[in-house]
């Protein structure tokens, strides 16, 4: 029987004194941009469906109606983005497939505990945007650097689903900045 022995960490100095911890790379880790590509693709695939089934929850404990308008619409599109993504696995000649996103997941975590700390009103309405735009500016940096990445890869059909979906998450964003400077803030003082 083999016995694995663990990686070896390097550790450095940095101007501080502080010691830092080189990590290694996981025995499956990826070694070109296109497996760093459809990694990501899998984690923003996890990340978007979980959504689908955070929003209705968001829309639910909203009370303003402009609010609650917009997470109905992002709803809509939401499920679409899910469609392009399978789209682009498609194109890949992949199986679309989920990896759970840590970071969406601690977004979505944050949101509900939101939601539980805050009175109905304005105040969780402020709450709700503030949750939700944090989502938004996630998905717009992830969407942002995936086209970059199939810009390079030359991955033009899924250039074009990534740029449509970044489009939607950048207006979605200023939609809710939007109802939260239409007095929403205001009121909650």
């Amino acid at each position: 029987m083999e016995t694995k022995t663990p990686a070896k960490k390097t550790t450095t100095k940095t101007k501080s004194s502080k010691t830092t911890t080189k990590t290694p790379a996981k025995k499956n880790a990826a070694k070109e941009l296109k497996d760093l590509f459809e990694d990501s693709l899998k984690d923003i695939y996890w990340a978007e469906k979980a959504l689908v089934k955070a929003l209705p929850t968001m829309m639910k404990n909203a009370t303003d109606e402009k609010l609650k308008s917009a997470i109905e619409d992002h709803l809509g599109q939401t499920e679409t983005h899910v469609e392009r993504l399978e789209d682009c696995f498609k194109a890949l000649g992949k199986k679309a497939q989920a990896k759970k996103c840590d970071a969406m997941q601690g977004l979505l975590d944050e949101g509900k505990s939101i939601i539980e700390e805050t009175e109905p009103g304005t105040v969780r309405d402020a709450g709700i945007i503030a949750a939700a735009q944090k989502v938004e500016h996630y998905e717009i940096a992830t969407y942002g650097t995936l086209a970059a990445f199939a810009k390079v890869l030359k991955e033009e059909e899924c250039l074009k689903h990534l740029l449509e979906t970044l489009k939607e998450e950048k207006k979605c964003d200023e939609l809710l900045t939007k109802v939260a400077d239409t007095n929403l803030n205001s009121k909650a003082m």
